[in-house]
């Protein structure tokens, strides 16, 4: 069963909590958790999205045991800033997660389990049609 869900480019993705992650979850439910935003095409970390935070403190602490650079597609990321902006990541297909200063990390807080099969025309409409409206809803 679904612990939330993402409203984004016109498509509904479940997504479960990584119980790996029990801090980043923590702070993506009081943060996160309800809002409405935009999702756009990643600049440097191949086929993900991004959703910046600028210097918005998300609450996030590494949690070494789920901290990546490298994500499956709909493996989602909370990075808390430093190096970058406080962002999450919205992996849809190969993911090597950088800023212009480098190579970076996330924690990896969620998956989605439906939906994934609408993962690549997200990634489509990001690229060629810009920024998508995103929601990150409670169920």
């Amino acid at each position: 069963m679904a612990d939330f869900e993402i409203i984004a480019g016109g498509f509904t993705f479940k997504c479960v909590y990584n119980p790996d992650a029990p801090k980043t979850v923590a702070a993506f439910k009081e943060h996160l958790l309800g809002m409405k935003t935009q999702v756009i095409q990643a600049r440097w970390s191949g086929q993900s999205g991004w959703i910046p935070f600028g210097d918005k403190d998300l609450g996030v602490e590494v949690e070494w045991a789920v901290n990546t650079s490298y994500p499956a597609a709909g493996e989602l990321l909370i990075y808390g800033g430093g190096e970058s902006e406080a962002e999450v990541l919205f992996p849809y297909g190969h993911t090597a997660f950088h800023a212009v200063t480098g190579q970076l990390a996330g924690n990896h807080f969620a998956t989605i389990v439906e939906g994934k099969e609408n993962l690549k025309e997200l990634g489509r409409k990001m690229l060629w049609e810009g920024a998508q409206d995103l929601e990150f809803r409670a169920l």
